[in-house]
């Protein structure tokens, strides 16, 4: 008896498979910094992008979204519509030559990216003088969904950070 118990408890323990189950986390909260290629415009479409070492997150804003207005209500685009936010992992720590550069460096080279599927950009605008706009960015319902079928929803992400425009 003793050795069938053995024998099932032995199938039981040894025949669970947790699913692989992976949770990551794109946390951007500790890098204040926005980072862009050219100078940010209201009349263009905007890339900003946040670097963490091997990681970075990316915003693509269209043109118009950002205005030299003061406004008292968040703008929204949504995503995967309007705006697109990308998570791309590298083989190494990237810099903003990665970006900017054209042909970009061939290292690091990107080991993974995931678009995100769903949620919004709100952007707030505020100005002292009318002259300069601080544009806050803010990422709302951001839900990313790995070549797996994983989905990596993040709360780590809201603000995004800020940007400024001129008149």
């Amino acid at each position: 008896m003793k050795k069938y118990l053995l024998i099932g408890c032995s199938i039981l323990f040894f025949g669970c498979n947790d699913g692989d189950l992976q949770i990551e986390t794109v946390d951007f909260n500790t890098i204040d910094t926005v980072q862009n290629c050219d100078a940010v415009s209201v009349s263009t479409s905007n890339v900003l992008f946040k670097i963490n070492g091997d990681e970075a997150l990316i915003v693509t804003i269209p043109s118009g979204l950002l205005k030299n207005t003061v406004t008292t209500t968040d703008l929204e685009s949504s995503i995967p519509g309007n705006s697109q936010v990308s998570y791309r992992i590298f083989s190494d720590n990237v810099t903003s030559a990665y970006f900017c550069d054209s042909p970009p460096p061939l290292s690091p080279t990107v080991m993974e990216e995931i678009e995100a599927q769903s949620g919004s950009v709100l952007i707030t605008t505020s100005s002292t003088d009318n002259i300069t706009f601080t544009h806050t960015i803010k990422l709302s319902g951001i839900t990313f969904l790995n070549e797996d079928g994983s989905r990596i929803t993040d709360l780590q992400i809201n603000e995004f950070g800020t940007v400024t425009t001129g008149s």
